[in-house]
């Protein structure tokens, strides 16, 4: 973002014309007469104490502002994947069992859309066909979920839906695959041979089996998640992460920017170790 030619100062000072007495001080104010890398280790440094610093435009402590739009992020993340999991997950599971046949192609030729259609324009287009058809639109306006459940719903509903379908999709592609893969296996063929029922043989056995992978999968899947809400929170109007750091950029607000994206960078970290800890509940075989 540094490399991009402008930065705050030069915002400030456009409008009242080239000053360089304002120039250089407001350049000594905000830090910027510095080297780079001075710059950064400052950051740094404070960053480790627990300072995230103060934004430039609104004065407030960035880790407040950070934490605020988290929630916000947080919710609809977590909502996405609940509702990508409820319709991949039994979707993959169920091409798998049926693989070869016309609902196999059926749902890859599903998956195959969601996958292709950018999110932006899926949620464009869930915004205009519930504007058209249903005469309804979200409300612009942000409520919490412990402020207005009903209207922290409507917030969600259309962003959740748009983000969802993308993921649905991924997760049912790669569900297919692993279920494809384990009832190919020997185990699930003697079982077949012992006469075992069919519910026990997908759900109990190749399911399974399933978890292990498909719990990474869902690691992978919230990370995802969190980098692809800055296009929706933008368009939803959601005050979340993804809208602080675009808005930080569009006002080289570079405290705003670097304190979100650390922060993301450790839900990210947090969320990989979460998964690995999660291996040995899942497979005690796994444990040191």
């Amino acid at each position: 973002m540094r490399a991009v030619p402008g930065d705050i100062v030069g915002q400030m000072l456009g409008q009242t014309g080239s000053d360089r007495s304002a120039e250089a001080a407001l350049r000594g104010f905000f830090g910027l007469d510095r080297p780079l890398w001075r710059q950064f280790l400052d950051w740094l440094w404070a960053t480790l104490h627990g300072d995230l610093g103060r934004s430039w435009y609104r004065g407030s402590a960035v880790a407040g502002m950070v934490w605020d739009a988290f929630l916000v992020t947080a919710e609809l993340a977590l909502a996405t994947l609940l509702l990508a999991t409820l319709i991949g997950v039994p979707l993959g599971v169920l091409a798998g069992i049926v693989r070869g046949s016309r609902l196999d192609a059926a749902i890859q030729g599903v998956n195959l859309v969601g996958l292709s259609a950018p999110v932006f324009w899926l949620g464009l287009m869930l915004l205009v066909g519930a504007s058209q058809l249903l005469d309804w639109s979200p409300p612009f306006a942000w409520s919490g979920p412990t402020e207005d459940f009903g209207e922290n719903l409507a917030n969600l509903v259309l962003p959740v839906v748009s983000l969802a379908m993308l993921q649905a999709a991924a997760y049912s592609q790669f569900v297919r695959g692993l279920m494809v893969e384990q009832l190919g296996r020997d185990y699930i063929r003697a079982a077949r041979a012992k006469g075992m029922p069919p519910f026990d043989i997908y759900f109990r056995h190749a399911l399974a089996n399933v978890m292990i992978p498909l719990v990474t999968f869902m690691g992978l899947i919230l990370v995802q998640i969190l980098g692809g809400v800055v296009v929706i929170e933008s368009l939803f109007s959601l005050p979340g992460l993804g809208r602080l750091i675009l808005t930080g950029i569009q006002g080289r607000d570079y405290p705003v920017v670097q304190g979100a994206l650390f922060f993301v960078v450790v839900i990210a970290t947090t969320v990989n170790l979460g998964v690995d800890l999660l291996y040995g509940l899942l497979d005690p075989r796994l444990k040191p």
